[in-house]
């Protein structure tokens, strides 16, 4: 305990604390959404999409955020549309912007500095990078996403569960998959310096798993969703800085654990 404590009177712990559990409140709301949608692969992709965007703003010697928000934001409404409108599987699509934004990536990291410390901590994620503006941004992506859930509940219920009705209802469904993609965008750029291109999507993906298997209604998935997602990032940070692992590695070890265990209890309620 007094270990934890003492871990606890550090400024850089303490930002990485607020702002992780902002940035995973508001991937669990999201997860949710793209999970029942089948676009729960999309934080990947954009992953990759940001490390691409980092690289490019790292060689650029450009603030990261200044490039790789409106690219992502760009990619993940593209990203929809073009699932949509053309009729191709969102996976489908979502595989091809994921390969080629990580080729690229590293193509513009080869041809600059290589794979520096700069690039290495965003694919992995360090808590040492994350800095004030980080806990700005991430807690004002948490009153976006919570705000857009408060105001318009029933009609993101609607899409998600039915665009087609939501349509004749005369709901704007391109207004709301605009809102999605961008709050999905922002999850990923902001939780990149934390938990690292390559593992950001298991922030989306894990919790709102894991509340499917353990509930029966939206609003109940919501809030096992965030409930999971705050407590395994608490969990895994503290685990990560005790084992001496990358907390993105860290936090994805206690997702892994945590969905063993639901899977084997869900097996065995069945019996």
């Amino acid at each position: 305990m007094n270990e934890i404590m003492s871990i606890l009177s550090y400024t850089f712990f303490q930002r990485a604390l607020l702002c992780g559990i902002a940035i995973s409140f508001s991937a669990a709301l999201i997860g949710v959404i793209l999970t029942l949608k089948n676009y729960s692969m999309i934080g990947h992709g954009l992953g990759e999409v940001g490390f691409a965007a980092i690289a490019l703003a790292l060689a650029l010697n450009l603030p990261t955020y200044a490039v790789s928000i409106p690219i992502v934001i760009i990619a993940a409404i593209a990203i929809m549309i073009i699932s949509q409108k053309k009729g191709e599987g969102a996976d489908l699509i979502i595989a091809l912007v994921a390969s080629g934004a990580l080729a690229l990536g590293v193509i513009i990291t080869a041809f600059t500095s290589g794979f520096g410390t700069d690039a290495y901590n965003y694919m992995f994620g360090s808590i040492l990078t994350i800095g004030s503006a980080d806990v700005i941004l991430s807690i004002a992506l948490t009153v976006i996403s919570v705000g857009t859930y408060a105001f318009f509940y029933n009609r993101l219920f609607l899409v998600t569960f039915d665009e087609s009705y939501a349509k004749a209802r005369g709901i704007r469904v391109t207004l709301y998959q605009f809102l999605i993609a961008l709050i999905t965008a922002l999850v990923v750029v902001i939780g990149m310096r934390m938990m690292g291109t390559l593992l950001i999507s298991s922030l989306i993906i894990f919790p709102a798993i894991i509340a499917k298997r353990h509930t029966n209604s939206f609003k109940g998935m919501v809030f096992t969703s965030v409930f999971v997602s705050i407590a395994c990032f608490i969990i895994g940070m503290f685990s990560a800085y005790f084992l001496n692992l990358p907390t993105g590695a860290g936090i994805v070890l206690i997702y892994m654990i945590l969905s063993a265990l639901s899977l084997a209890t869900t097996k065995l309620l069945k019996l």
